[in-house]
């Protein structure tokens, strides 16, 4: 009797916000996905544990560390969420012209180079669904795969923990780059210095960011070691306009940049060492497989990918 009275007062939001904490670690981080205030998640959570009557995260220095029923309660509460969301979803198509809909998350310096071909290929199999694609850092693409929010995230490997419940497919390595406008000062030559670099703006990743750890051991081999200023940005269109307009030294992944290159409109300067490419692949979760149109888009990555050419 009272396990079905439990079942009854467990609401879709208590599981929401369970899901949110269990996955993202903390409290803080969870109320930003959900775009809700802090104490809001706090008081959701302890509603759940009430009705429950048990414990599911531990608080302390370390955020919210599920405790053991909380580890055995997730997978549950996740296939709650994931069939209720199919159900609305379905419910609100059912009887409409509404076309489905795949969500995925890409990374910004990658979507340009793979998703034109591979959209055109998903068109031409699904005329009827609609793709939306989210570009973001990594680590918040998978946070939003975490939250189901996206099917699949086009990214780079993440470190152990970043990467935990989900698996990554490798689709090509991706060399970070260093790009000037055709007709730059540094254009021609052979070794660039310090000094050089220091009388241009310098475009980067952000910190944090996987590239721009690249960024960095090529900074520190061209003896910059401490800039005095630079941009910091993921974003292509910005990164493009600084370079062509402002005199920026851009630093970049080669994919984000190859048809301004192949147009003769940026040019590549010489790289004191090579080695600095970072893998690209798909990443899914791992107790949450695509739907048949997202396994479709999945496969026309792939394809997309397998037809680039290689960059050296």
């Amino acid at each position: 009797m009272e396990s079905t009275t439990a079942n009854n007062r467990v609401k879709f939001r208590h599981l929401q916000c369970f899901l949110a904490v269990f996955q993202l670690g903390s409290v803080q981080r969870a109320a930003s996905s959900l775009s809700i205030t802090q104490p809001a998640v706090s008081k959701t959570i302890a509603e759940l544990e009430s009705i429950l009557g048990i414990a599911l995260f531990e608080r302390g220095r370390r955020g919210a560390v599920p405790t053991r029923e909380g580890r055995l309660f997730a997978p549950h509460a996740n296939e709650s969420v994931a069939a209720l969301r199919e159900g609305v979803d379905k419910l609100m198509r059912h009887g409409t012209n509404l076309p489905a809909t795949v969500s995925i998350g890409v990374l910004p310096t990658v979507a340009g180079a793979l998703l034109p071909a591979a959209l055109a290929t998903f068109r031409a199999a699904w005329p009827g669904v609609s793709v939306q694609v989210w570009t973001d850092a990594n680590t918040r693409l998978l946070e939003r795969l975490r939250a189901t929010e996206i099917e699949l995230v086009v990214g780079r490997l993440s470190d152990p923990d970043g990467m935990a419940g989900m698996s990554f497919e490798h689709l090509y390595r991706e060399p970070l780059i260093v790009a000037v406008r055709a007709g730059h000062a540094l254009c021609g030559e052979s070794a660039i210095t310090a000094a050089m670099l220091a009388r241009h703006p310098v475009v980067v990743p952000p910190l944090g960011t996987l590239i721009r750890q690249s960024a960095e051991s090529v900074l520190t081999a061209f003896g910059a070691t401490a800039l005095s200023s630079f941009v910091e940005t993921l974003s292509v269109s910005l990164g493009r306009a600084l370079t062509l307009a402002n005199e920026a030294v851009w630093f970049v992944p080669a994919g984000a940049v190859e048809h301004d290159i192949e147009r003769g409109l940026l040019v590549r300067l010489p790289m004191p060492f090579a080695g600095t490419d970072e893998p690209i692949g798909l990443i899914r979760r791992n107790d949450h497989g695509p739907s048949p149109t997202g396994e479709s888009l999945l496969e026309a990555i792939r394809a997309a990918a397998r037809a680039r050419p290689a960059v050296a």
